[in-house]
């Protein structure tokens, strides 16, 4: 990795020389022999001069396969697209696949997409209107019109003619989506079983009819999921009527997938992992909120823990083991926590079953909190040369950490069943619970042995 993304650096090293050089013809050829994603990475890496310079350069179709590349998040659409001449941005989009130019163009007012489209021809200009009309979020927003569709009465011999006039501007051609005359879907190939038959076979004889589809409206998670349960690298999208109206292709469920693990770890941490804003007081004001929340219930454990202030002054020994405690469990609580919003996120009704899952964490967390209690119980006994203390120790650890772990486990699947995200069961949520419970549990446990280790 670190061998290749050497050779990426000196490539754009060239490639910005000749660029700054003006040294057109040798800049072209460089810049055309990398791979699209290298090409997308050095253009990032420039200024608005020199992205200039590079439109002046290269064409609107050279532009548009690179751009095929870049993610939403990574680009300005409004401004890359504001930097071109009308014409030359028309062109540039109508050259990218219709999801990635919905995209680029998602954050652009009405006038604005209105003043690219009104260029395009009327078939483009109406695919991506449809596009953007909806949910980003659902596999409508994911999908692409871009794909190769064949009538159920072709033999495969018209559909590799129509296979080959399609070829270049489909996003996909592994799969064959099949339609009747109503474009209804009823079967689908891949490439690879429509070379294995007879020219003369006629499709719906060879089709396979069992195609597993998506719901335009659907939810991009259940969309993801259906690909990690069928290992697809497309998937035909149609709406309520069983229309086919699209396909959704694996780069754009890797990049859900990415943003879904990215997001979970943001509920997770109470905090945006992706945080674009460089002003400190921007990303001060949107982590406050979580904390200043935060604040007021460990008010609650500092306020418990100042209930039991004539239990710390008969036996000052017990302050030593508050943050031992307290930060175990927490972290118990925490390790639960992410392994239940993980097997919550598969959708597998297996590990939806409150029951199972509970005595699952029941076991490990008693597990768990025996082992734990027990290395504690011998060192502190130790340690202090007071076997009852560590008793002590011992005991208030194994019940703390088997309440958090089954309180990081139950919280999130009971979200869950209630309809909210679990991952907002975050881990400094479950971590200032645990604080407020081991306490509770640890000082309720030392008082009943108050006789044997009283005045240390």
């Amino acid at each position: 990795m670190a061998e290749m993304e050497l050779r990426v650096k000196k490539q754009a090293s060239k490639l910005l020389a000749l660029l700054t050089q003006q040294h057109t013809k040798q800049f072209r050829k460089n810049f055309l022999d990398m791979h699209f994603y290298e090409q997308g990475q050095f253009f990032l890496s420039l200024d608005a001069q020199q992205r200039k310079q590079l439109y002046q350069i290269m064409a609107p179709d050279e532009i548009g396969d690179m751009f095929d590349t870049l993610q939403g998040d990574e680009i300005d659409g409004s401004l890359l697209l504001g930097e071109m001449d009308l014409k030359y941005a028309t062109d540039v989009l109508d050259s990218m696949y219709d999801d990635n130019a919905a995209d680029l163009l998602e954050y652009l007012n009405k006038s604005e997409v209105d003043r690219y489209l009104k260029l395009m021809p009327e078939a483009d200009a109406n695919e991506l209107r449809g596009l953007l009309h909806y949910d980003t979020e659902t596999a409508g927003g994911l999908m692409t019109t871009d794909y190769v569709v064949l009538r159920q009465d072709l033999t495969v011999g018209a559909a590799l003619k129509s296979l080959r006039k399609f070829a270049r501007t489909a996003e996909t051609i592994y799969y064959l989506y099949i339609v009747d005359d109503s474009n209804d879907l009823v079967g689908i190939m891949s490439l690879r079983e429509l070379f294995t038959h007879s020219e003369k076979a006629v499709l719906n004889t060879v089709m396979a009819q069992n195609v597993i589809s998506v719901y335009v409206d659907d939810e991009q998670e259940e969309v993801a999921q259906v690909f990690r349960d069928y290992q697809f690298v497309s998937l035909p999208v149609v709406d309520h009527a069983h229309k086919l109206v699209g396909i959704v292709t694996i780069d754009d469920v890797i990049e859900v997938i990415d943003d879904e693990a990215q997001d979970d770890y943001s509920k997770l941490a109470g905090v945006d992992v992706d945080e674009s804003d460089t002003n400190p007081v921007k990303a001060a004001s949107k982590r406050l909120p979580w904390l200043i929340t935060l604040l007021f219930l460990g008010m609650i454990t500092a306020t418990l823990i100042s209930h039991f202030e004539v239990l710390l002054s008969q036996a000052s020994i017990l302050a030593v083991f508050i943050s031992l405690i307290t930060g175990t469990a927490g972290n118990a609580g925490t390790q639960s926590l992410a392994v239940a919003v993980r097997r919550l996120s598969f959708g597998n009704e297996h590990t939806k079953k409150l029951f199972g899952l509970l005595s699952k964490e029941f076991i490990t967390g008693i597990l768990i909190g025996l082992v734990t209690g027990f290395t504690i119980f011998l060192v502190v006994g130790i340690w202090k040369h007071n076997f009852v203390l560590g008793l002590v120790i011992g005991l208030a650890m194994m019940v703390a950490i088997f309440v958090a772990n089954l309180a990081g486990s139950l919280i999130p699947m009971l979200m869950d069943k209630l309809g909210f995200d679990p991952a907002v069961a975050s881990g400094p949520f479950i971590s200032t619970l645990s604080d407020l419970t081991s306490v509770l549990i640890y000082f309720n446990i030392a008082s009943l042995f108050m006789g044997f280790f009283k005045g240390m």
